[in-house]
C-alpha cells in the first residue's frame, strides 16, 4: 500500500492529462487543464506524499526538485536556439524552398500521399516541429488531394507520419533535444546513431504509401493550383491557429530562390561533422539572415532580431516552463524512490541487457499512453528508464553510452511515433483539429490516422523488436552493446 501511495502522484498526473486530452472526458467532467497547471498540481501533491511517506523536510524536497531542474540548464539554451532557428527557417523561405523543390514534379492522386509524406518529412527535419509542419503541409496536400480525387485519409496519415519524422530525428526538435539532455547524450550523436534506421523506416513507409495509392487516378496538378483552391475562411482560421504556416504558404505560392535551402544543408553538414549542437544552430540562424537578405525575405537586422526574439519567447512561454515543472516532479519522485517497484519488475523480467532495454521501451510506450503527452512522457518516464539502466547494467563507458543513446531514442521515438497509435493522445487531437480547420469538407477521426500511419507502425515495432532480438546490429552505429561487453549486475 505504501508503494502504491508513493506512485499515486503519477496516477494523478496521468489522470488529469487524460481528462484534459480526451474530449469526452473533459466534456463529461466539465473542465480541461493545460500541462502548465497539471504539472504544478502534481508537484504539490508529490511533495505532500514525500513528506508523509519518507518524513522529508520541505527544504529537502525543494532542493531535490531544484537540483533536477538544474540538470536541464543546457537543454534550455539549446531549446531557445532551436526555436529561433525553426522560426527563421519558416520565415525566411527555407521551408518554402524545400516544399517548392519537392513539388516541382507532376503529382497525381496515386502519388500525392507519398509526396506529402516525403515533403513533410524533410520539412519537419528542417523546422524541428511536427505541429508546425502539419499545419503548413495539410492545407496544400489535403486540397490537392481534393482536386485530384485522391484518398483524403491516406494523405492526412502521410502528413502526420512525415511530420513526426523530423520531430524524432531533427537537430532542432524539442523532443530530440530534451530526450538527449535527460539521458546525457549529444544531439549530434543521436543523429548519427539512429539516422540509418530512421531512413530505412522512411523508405519502407514511403513504399507502402505508394502501393496504397496505386489504384487511384493518375492525372497531375500543380501545387499553386492547390493553394489557390484554399477558401478564404480556411486562410483566416489557419492564421489564428498557426500564423507562421500562412507565411510559408504565401512564400510557396509566390516563390523563393532555390538557394534558400542552403541553411538546412549547412546545419546537417555541420552536425554530421560532430560539432556541438549550439554551433550547428548558430550557423543555421546566421545563414538564414545572410541568404534571406539576398533573397529579399529578410528586410533588415532589426526585423531578423524580431524573428529570433519570437523564437526565444516561443520556447520560454510554454515548453521550458513545462519542462521545469515536470523535471521538479521527477526530482521529488526520485527522492522518495517511488519507481523502485517498477524498476524491480523490469529487472525481474529480464535475463539479459537486451531484455531490460526492451522493457525500457515498453515502459516508455505505456507512459506515453498514460500521460497522453509525449513531452510529459519524456521528462517523467525518461529518468525512470535512465535510472533502471544505470543501476542494473555494468560495462565500460563507451558501451554504456550506446545504451544511453537507445534510451534517448526510446523516449523520443516512442513518444512521437507512439502518439500516433494512441487515440486519446494530444498529438492526434491537434492533427485532427488542424485538418478540420483547413479542410472542413470531411470529418476526420483519430482511428483513420492510426490505421494508415505506416511510419508510426514501422518505427514503433522495429525499434522494440530490433532491440530485443539484436537486429539493430545490421545498421552501422545503431546497435547497442550486449553481453559480454555489458551485463546485468549481480544482486
Amino acid at each position: 500500500m505504501r508503494a502504491f501511495f508513493k506512485l499515486s502522484p503519477v496516477l494523478l498526473l496521468a489522470g488529469l492529462m487524460m481528462i484534459s486530452n480526451i474530449e469526452s472526458f473533459s466534456n463529461a467532467l466539465g473542465f480541461k487543464l493545460d500541462i502548465l497547471i497539471i504539472a504544478p498540481i502534481a508537484v504539490i501533491y508529490a511533495s505532500i506524499v514525500a513528506m508523509i511517506t519518507e518524513k522529508f523536510k520541505f527544504n529537502d524536497i525543494l532542493n531535490s526538485a531544484v537540483d533536477n531542474v538544474k540538470e536541464m540548464q543546457l537543454v534550455f539554451f539549446i531549446l531557445m536556439f532551436a526555436y529561433a532557428m525553426a522560426d527563421a527557417f519558416m520565415s525566411t523561405g527555407v521551408g518554402a524552398s524545400i516544399i517548392t523543390l519537392s513539388l516541382n514534379i507532376g503529382i497525381s492522386a496515386r502519388t500525392v500521399a507519398l509526396v506529402a509524406f516525403l515533403v513533410s518529412s524533410v520539412l519537419s527535419v528542417a523546422t524541428g516541429t511536427s505541429w508546425g509542419t502539419f499545419a503548413a503541409c495539410a492545407p496544400i496536400f489535403l486540397w490537392m488531394t481534393h482536386i485530384l480525387n485522391g484518398n483524403l485519409v491516406l494523405s492526412i496519415a502521410a502528413i502526420a507520419g512525415g511530420s513526426c519524422f523530423g520531430d524524432n530525428l531533427g537537430l532542432i526538435s524539442d523532443t530530440t533535444v530534451v530526450s538527449s539532455g535527460i539521458h546525457r547524450v549529444e544531439v549530434t550523436h543521436r543523429m548519427k546513431n539512429q539516422g540509418l534506421w530512421s531512413l530505412v523506416c522512411l523508405i519502407i513507409a514511403g513504399g507502402l504509401f505508394l502501393i496504397a495509392g496505386l489504384s487511384l487516378p493518375g492525372d497531375a496538378v500543380s501545387p499553386q493550383k492547390a493553394i489557390e483552391a484554399i477558401p478564404q475562411e480556411v486562410w483566416t482560421k489557419l492564421a489564428e491557429e498557426k500564423p507562421v504556416a500562412v507565411d510559408l504558404l504565401n512564400q510557396v505560392q509566390h516563390g523563393v530562390p532555390v538557394y534558400m535551402v542552403i541553411p538546412l544543408i549547412l546545419v546537417i553538414g555541420i552536425a554530421l561533422k560532430g560539432y556541438s549542437t549550439l554551433l550547428c544552430l548558430g550557423a543555421g540562424i546566421v545563414s538564414c539572415f545572410i541568404l534571406g537578405r539576398f533573397a529579399g525575405t529578410v528586410s533588415g537586422l532589426l526585423a531578423f532580431f524580431d524573428i529570433v526574439y519570437n523564437g526565444f519567447v516561443g520556447a520560454g512561454s510554454w515548453v521550458i516552463i513545462m519542462m521545469m515543472w515536470v523535471a521538479a516532479f521527477g526530482g521529488i519522485m526520485s527522492k522518495m524512490d517511488a519507481f523502485r517497484p517498477l524498476s524491480n519488475l523490469a529487472v525481474k523480467l529480464s535475463r539479459n541487457v537486451r531484455q531490460l532495454m526492451f522493457w525500457n521501451g515498453i515502459i516508455s510506450l505505456l507512459g506515453n499512453a498514460a500521460l497522453a503527452d509525449e513531452m510529459a512522457q519524456i521528462v517523467t518516464v525518461g529518468p525512470i528508464i535512465r535510472d533502471i539502466t544505470e543501476e542494473n547494467v555494468e560495462g565500460d563507458e563507451k558501451d554504456l553510452y550506446s545504451l544511453k543513446l537507445r534510451n534517448a531514442t526510446f523516449s523520443s521515438a516512442l513518444g512521437i511515433f507512439g502518439s500516433q497509435l494512441i487515440p486519446w493522445h494530444v498529438y492526434l487531437s491537434f492533427f485532427i483539429g488542424i485538418a478540420g480547420t483547413v479542410y472542413p469538407l470531411y470529418q476526420f477521426s483519430q482511428t483513420q490516422i492510426i490505421k494508415y500511419n505506416f511510419m508510426a507502425h514501422i518505427s514503433v515495432i522495429t525499434i522494440l523488436l530490433f532491440t530485443l532480438f539484436g537486429i539493430d546490429r545490421i545498421f552501422p552505429k545503431f546497435g547497442i552493446a550486449s553481453e559480454p561487453k555489458v551485463r546485468l549486475k549481480k544482486k
